[in-house]
């Protein structure tokens, strides 16, 4: 295994609820980190088609069309849009996380917020949908499920990743530090209105990310990258017919920071521009062990005579039919190809 690896955070917004364009912007940056030489790159969550931001700043019963767009706008595991991801992944020699709205094949409404993880031969070599959608995402996704709380071990290090508010699950970390985590990936979207922007309890997403991202990093002694979106035209174009004072409430409230974060929780980089930026940085995993020797909570620093957790990881799925044979939440690139050519033929 490498010690040394260069690591990048997409902060980059996605073509607001256009799925072929956004596809299209993450492979250019694939690209574009290929040749800078980065090894692992993250996009934000639900980077494609973008963040569903009208349930939290619209009532549910002024967002029928939005949710049908972004129904439509979803995407298949595998699918063609995925396909490209994984072939640019592959082309440009570099492992990709990024995050999806994912479309179900057993209904046209039910949705997830998952993020895939895909390896440098262009396989999905994991597939998690978020537990349990936040506030008012549970208007637009469904519950997922534990099958995706894993630690891969790949070429560059033992990788694990948790969707936003997952960041705040103490159970949800705990079973990737005790899979051997060395990087965690944890993607956020580009802001997270809660309150009218002016009044004290406002929820302020970069104080929030920064607290998450030190604290996991510091008690798993891991690095920890993290990606989050922006708000750009593309978003305030598509929800102007929410009117002038909703698109102020998505422009004044606070907005996301991406970060790469060493073992001890504090930034190595970050950046909160309003611009699409490639955040990098190189990292050595061999910076991981000495602060073992203060907290190893996977280890010596621990009661597992008195704490015990139990990780149920089984696929949940609307019914089981016998003659199933192909796990679709786990295949490689060539698995895919011929899945789609059949389904094409």
């Amino acid at each position: 295994m490498v010690q040394q690896i260069k690591v990048a955070a997409a902060h980059v917004a996605p073509v607001f609820l256009d799925a072929q364009a956004t596809v299209r912007k993450a492979c250019q940056f694939i690209h574009d980190a290929g040749k800078e030489g980065v090894d692992l790159l993250v996009f934000p969550e639900s980077f494609i088609p973008g963040f569903p931001l009208w349930a939290a700043v619209s009532a549910p019963i002024q967002n029928h069309n939005f949710f049908v767009d972004f129904a439509r706008e979803s995407i298949r595991v595998p699918g063609p849009e995925v396909m490209s991801i994984c072939a640019a992944a592959r082309e440009a020699n570099l492992i990709v996380s990024i995050g999806i709205s994912e479309d179900a094949p057993q209904s046209v409404g039910c949705l997830w917020n998952s993020n895939l993880l895909i390896d440098t031969d262009g396989s999905i070599i994991n597939h998690h949908r978020k537990l349990v959608p936040t506030f008012y995402e549970k208007l637009v996704w469904a519950n997922g499920d534990g099958s995706g709380l894993r630690v891969v071990d790949t070429a560059i290090g033992k990788i694990g990743a948790l969707i936003c508010g997952e960041n705040t699950n103490p159970l949800a970390r705990f079973s990737l530090m005790a899979q051997g985590e060395q990087i965690h990936i944890s993607s956020y979207p580009p802001t997270w209105p809660t309150h009218e922007p002016s009044k004290n309890e406002r929820y302020d997403l970069e104080s929030s990310i920064r607290i998450r991202a030190g604290a996991h990093s510091f008690e798993a002694k891991v690095f920890n990258v993290v990606a989050a979106s922006i708000v750009d035209d593309s978003l305030l174009d598509r929800l102007s017919s929410l009117g002038p004072d909703t698109l102020r409430v998505i422009i004044d409230s606070p907005q996301g920071v991406s970060m790469i974060v060493g073992p001890n929780g504090l930034p190595i980089a970050e950046s909160s521009a309003r611009e699409d930026t490639l955040l990098s940085e190189t990292i050595d995993l061999a910076d991981c062990v000495v602060p073992k020797q203060f907290h190893d909570v996977v280890g010596y620093y621990n009661r597992f005579d008195i704490f015990n957790l139990t990780v149920n990881r089984q696929k949940m799925v609307p019914a089981q039919f016998k003659d199933e044979d192909i796990d679709q939440r786990n295949l490689d690139f060539h698995d895919m190809e011929r899945m789609l050519d059949s389904n094409n033929a």
